[in-house]
């Protein structure tokens, strides 16, 4: 009966929640890595950043690459490490997207940009999770259904997000 108590014991108080913003993901530094559809993006390191402004109460992260395909993710009420809704009810205003631009070019006019949104209705539709935060560093998850509501409709399924971001302060 004993070890029965101390197995139930360390089961209960070894469970965790993702109040922390769970793990830091697979992205190497100054990168943001996902998997759009079951297909790997990487952003460059020289086009990806983690903005902190309104005296550190919104969050703003950014990433491209070189083909054109982006991600941009806004968070209002920032409050450091946790995880962050992407839509669903007074969080409508966290928002995500992902972006794919074709440049022509031949013709620059002819170049198209289509953007898929998240949330594109009043459901939530995924999750930021920060999971740490230093002066100069922040690293987390990420994962989402985007739509692209001005285009054909289209849905994009973004799972195995992670970033790993310089931190760039604005008041």
């Amino acid at each position: 009966m004993l070890f029965v108590m101390i197995g139930s014991l360390l089961t209960l108080t070894s469970c965790s929640s993702d109040d922390d913003g769970g793990g830091s993901g697979s992205a190497g530094s100054g990168t943001i890595v996902a998997k759009i559809d079951g297909t790997s993006f990487q952003s460059m390191s020289i086009s990806s950043t983690a903005t902190i402004a309104n005296n550190g109460q919104n969050l703003v992260i950014i990433g491209s690459n070189s083909d054109g395909k982006a991600f941009s993710f806004t968070v209002f009420g920032y409050a450091g490490t946790g995880t962050y809704p992407i839509g669903g009810g007074v969080n409508i205003a966290n928002g995500a997207s992902y972006t794919e631009t074709d440049v022509d070019l031949n013709n620059p006019q002819n170049s198209t940009t289509e953007i898929w949104q998240a949330p594109y209705d009043d459901t939530q539709v995924g999750e930021l999770r920060v999971s740490e935060q230093t002066e100069t560093t922040l690293k987390g998850t990420f994962d989402f259904t985007c739509k692209n509501v001005n285009g054909d409709q289209s849905v994009k399924t973004i799972t195995e997000g992670s970033f790993n971001l310089e931190i760039q302060v604005v008041n």
